[in-house]
This record gives C-alpha cells, sequence and structure tokens, in this order.
C-alpha cells in the first residue's frame, strides 16, 4: 500500500510569505517582521501574556533569548518550546507584570542579547589581536 500512496503524493510550494506580506488569516494573529525574519503572535494574546512563534528558529535563540527575558524584574514568566523537532518553529511564552507589556519584555530581551553579543564580539576580538602579537613576537 505504501507504493500507491508514494506514487500520489504531490510537491506543494513552499508556504512561506514573500517577504512584504504582513498579513494574518485570522485577525486574532499578528506577524511582526524584522529583518525578514517571521515572528507570530499566537491568538489569545494580551498585554501582559503571549505566546510568539518564530519561524526557522531553534534552541539556539530558544534559550538565549529566554535567559536574557527572564533577567528583566518586570518578567514574570518566561520559557520556550520546540513544538516538534521536524518543524523549524520555535515558540517563546512571555507573562509580565502589570507595568510592562510583553512586546517591550521582547524588545528588551532582543537589545540586551544584542548587546551581550557585542560584548562578547569585542572581548573575542582583543584576546585575539593579543594573541597574534604574542605570536609574532
Amino acid at each position: 500500500m505504501p507504493s500507491v500512496l508514494a506514487s500520489e503524493d504531490h510537491l506543494m510550494p513552499n508556504a512561506a510569505a514573500e517577504s512584504g506580506e504582513n498579513v494574518a488569516s485570522n485577525p486574532d494573529e499578528t506577524f511582526i517582521d524584522l529583518n525578514d525574519q517571521r515572528i507570530r503572535v499566537l491568538p489569545g494574546a494580551s498585554d501582559t501574556a503571549a505566546s510568539f512563534e518564530f519561524d526557522a528558529e531553534d534552541h539556539t535563540l530558544g534559550n538565549a533569548l529566554r535567559y536574557m527575558i527572564m533577567k528583566n524584574p518586570e518578567v514574570e514568566l518566561c520559557g520556550y518550546s520546540i513544538p516538534h523537532p521536524s518543524e523549524l518553529k520555535m515558540n517563546l511564552r512571555i507573562q509580565t507584570y502589570d507595568g510592562t507589556t510583553v512586546y517591550e519584555a521582547l524588545e528588551k530581551g532582543f537589545d540586551d542579547l544584542l548587546g551581550l553579543c557585542d560584548v562578547v564580539i569585542d572581548d573575542f576580538t582583543v584576546a585575539r589581536d593579543h594573541f597574534k602579537a604574542k605570536e609574532k613576537s
């Protein structure tokens, strides 16, 4: 029977949206475009609690972003999950206290993570230059 099913399979086009497309099929869904990175706010979101779905992301961003967001004292809870290992999606849940929105917490998390990456790059560059100078002498 599997051979019959295989012959009836059809190739489906990639469902990824064009870079300019920012329309949600469900009015409760919101899309945020960040340099062609698609982030979808899942239905049921409020200002202080929301789940975000990131396309083409995995544990690398999930764990780092969760860590940086949880360092914010205005965040009550932040966690991430990979719904299924064969899908390139990562879900991030953020809950904040009343004074801060989840969108502010997410933006601060991105900014803090970028700042941390800048520090790592700077420290690495200094150490590499020091090593090269030491190697020449």
